[in-house]
C-alpha cells in the first residue's frame, strides 16, 4: 500500500476539486497534472462526492492503465457527470461538495472467514459480472462479514448468496482514504 504524506493528500484532494469544478463548470477534463510523484504511481482509484452530506456520485478503476493523476482526473469527472443513479451535478453544488478518494492496494483472493470489516473491500465475480463495494460501505452501513458479501453480490447483479457458490471468485482490497474534514451538520 502507498504511504502518502499529508503534502500527497492535501495534492489529491486538490486535484480531484479541480477536476470535478473542470466538469460541471466547463465540461471537460481538467488538463494540467502537477509533477507530483504520487501522480505517476499506478493503482486502482475510485473518487467519491456528497453534496450536502448526500452521496452524489462515485466512479473509480479497480485496476489502473494510467498514472494516478490522470485516473483522479477521470474519477473526479465521471463521479460529477456520469454516475447513472444521479443527475449531473450542477455548479450550485460545488460550494457544499465533499471529496473521498479511496487508492485501492492490488487485489488479492481471499477466503470469506478471512474478510475483515472495516479493512477489507470486496470484488466478487462470477459468470463474467463483477461488484465492488469499498470497505467504509460496510462500516456505514454496520454489515457482518455475510451482510458484506451478499451487498457486492447483489451489486455484481449477482443472487445474495452467490458468494457461497464454489466457481464464485472473491478478492478483497484495503484502501488508503483521503478525505477533508467533514463540515458541521446544520
Amino acid at each position: 500500500m502507498l504511504s502518502l504524506s499529508d503534502n500527497d493528500r492535501r495534492s489529491i484532494l486538490e486535484l480531484a476539486r479541480h477536476a470535478v469544478m473542470e466538469a460541471v463548470c466547463r465540461q471537460r477534463l481538467l488538463e494540467e497534472i502537477p509533477h507530483i510523484e504520487i501522480f505517476q504511481k499506478r493503482c486502482g482509484v475510485f473518487v467519491t462526492l456528497h453534496v450536502r452530506g448526500k452521496l452524489r456520485g462515485c466512479i473509480g478503476v479497480i485496476e489502473s492503465n494510467e498514472p494516478l493523476g490522470q485516473e483522479i482526473i477521470k474519477c473526479a469527472a465521471g463521479a460529477a457527470l456520469d454516475d447513472p443513479r444521479f443527475h449531473p451535478m450542477q455548479s450550485t453544488d460545488l460550494e457544499d461538495l465533499e471529496i473521498e478518494v479511496s487508492i485501492l492496494s492490488p487485489l488479492r483472493r481471499i477466503r470469506p472467514e478471512d474478510i475483515q470489516i472495516g479493512m477489507h473491500g470486496l470484488l466478487v465475480q462470477q459468470a463474467g459480472r463483477r461488484g465492488l463495494l469499498l470497505p467504509q460501505v460496510a462500516l456505514e452501513y454496520k454489515l457482518t462479514r455475510e451482510d458484506f458479501l451478499a451487498e457486492t453480490c447483489h451489486k455484481a447483479g449477482l443472487p445474495r448468496d452467490t458468494w457461497k457458490a464454489h466457481d464464485t471468485l472473491i478478492f478483497s482490497f484495503t484502501c488508503e482514504i483521503v478525505e477533508q474534514e467533514k463540515k458541521p451538520a446544520s
